[in-house]
């Protein structure tokens, strides 16, 4: 049957325009407490940059909350900046909605809070979405347009089977992430306490040691063939590289080479590590944004031990020490100065580490490979049902 969102929905919450400098009013150091939900918290079903958000105390949350708090079922999707990114709540949350999000409560005799998740995720939400939207600079939708967006249900009874099918990927999915950043957690804590005990004889840059050349793939030479795209948004997905056609691509890019990493030199503040296995993705010439700085190994124990150093946080503390630019949005660090950080620890004592973290990455990339192939499984579903 054919529905009005309006007509599904026993609440949304809007809580587009009030700004997280205003939620800061009764904000201060000592009440980082409760979470304060925005558009940019929210990318691709996962929430993001919790540790930038913003932050309030009990008093803050019964002021905004008024409708209540956060329920399981309860699915939170932007209004702008960007439109149409979607969060399912499927455990308790405490916090408060701010800058441009909807919080949608659907009447769930009418609809599946796992099938509508979905649906609003398919190509044919979106362009139901922008068909609503208004805006030139920043592309939005209000409330009132929202309410009016038409969907088709099918009964509840299908609706929970189709629905279910998403919710395994999706739980899938999401414990990979968490164990793979609970993996990268225990990586950083062997390169700490290795560089602590094997501290750096000679002043040795990564330049000095690692091979730092990159070819480049020209687009207008490779018309009409797919590739494996690592790149800024896809890495902010879920961090999975797209399959996608040279058709859709207008500038030239990177190949990726056996046994690199990449590193965003796009605001270092906002890490982006991305050390692929290759062999998962020899089907397609795998191609990166020429945003990513590559450091290539000669082997994947190479690999792991380069890993380590990109991903530490005095690494990260270099990048953005050294970052150029006026804004947060424009900041970037220079390839040549990036490369031209010390290594700080022995080299000669490599090996010990090498053989320590390298079989722990082949885990997490085992895992990454595998979101990547449930997500094509997700879309293919989605195709398919929307």
């Amino acid at each position: 049957m054919r529905y009005k969102i309006d007509d599904i929905v026993t609440l949304i919450m809007d809580y587009r325009g009030k700004t997280p400098k205003k939620l800061g009013m009764d904000w201060t150091e000592n009440s980082r407490d409760i979470l304060a939900i925005s558009a940019k918290n929210i990318k691709n079903g996962r929430l993001i940059n919790k540790d930038k958000a913003h932050y309030g105390d009990e008093n803050l949350y019964k002021k905004w909350m008024k409708d209540g708090d956060i329920k399981v079922g309860d699915i939170l999707m932007t209004s702008e900046a960007p439109l149409g990114e979607s969060y399912l709540i499927t455990k308790p949350l405490k916090a408060i909605l701010s800058q441009r999000t909807f919080l949608i409560r659907l009447n769930k005799e009418l609809a599946d809070p796992w099938f509508f998740y979905s649906l609003i995720q398919s190509p044919m939400f979106k362009m139901k979405l922008l068909a609503k939207a208004t805006g030139t600079t920043v592309i939005g939708i209000k409330q009132k347009e929202l309410r009016k967006i038409i969907v088709d249900l099918p009964s509840l009874n299908i609706q929970k089977k189709i629905g279910y099918y998403f919710k395994v990927i999706d739980q899938k999915i999401r414990l990979n992430n968490q164990i793979n950043d609970n993996l990268v957690e225990l990586i950083n804590l062997i390169y700490l306490k290795f560089c602590a005990d094997f501290p750096a004889k000679e002043k040795v840059s990564l330049d000095d040691v690692f091979n730092t050349s990159t070819k480049t793939f020209n687009v207008n030479e490779n018309k009409n063939i797919n590739i494996w795209h690592f790149s800024i948004p896809n890495f902010d997905c879920n961090k999975q590289p797209q399959c996608e056609s040279t058709n859709s691509i207008k500038s030239n890019k990177k190949k990726v080479n056996s046994f690199g990493v990449l590193v965003s030199k796009l605001n270092p503040n906002f890490k982006r590590i991305w050390a692929p296995n290759l062999d998962f993705y020899s089907n397609y010439s795998p191609i990166a944004s020429p945003e990513f700085i590559q450091i290539n190994g000669n082997s994947q124990e190479e690999q792991a031990l380069i890993f380590c150093i990109l991903n530490s946080k005095e690494f990260t503390d270099f990048l953005v020490s050294n970052a150029t630019g006026s804004t947060n949005s424009r900041q970037r660090v220079k390839p040549k100065i990036a490369v031209s950080y010390i290594i700080p620890f022995d080299l000669e004592k490599k090996k010990g580490l090498e053989s320590l973290v390298s079989p722990i990455l082949k885990d997490i990339q085992q895992r990454e490979f595998e979101n990547t192939k449930l997500q094509i499984i997700k879309d293919t579903l989605l195709n398919k049902y929307f």
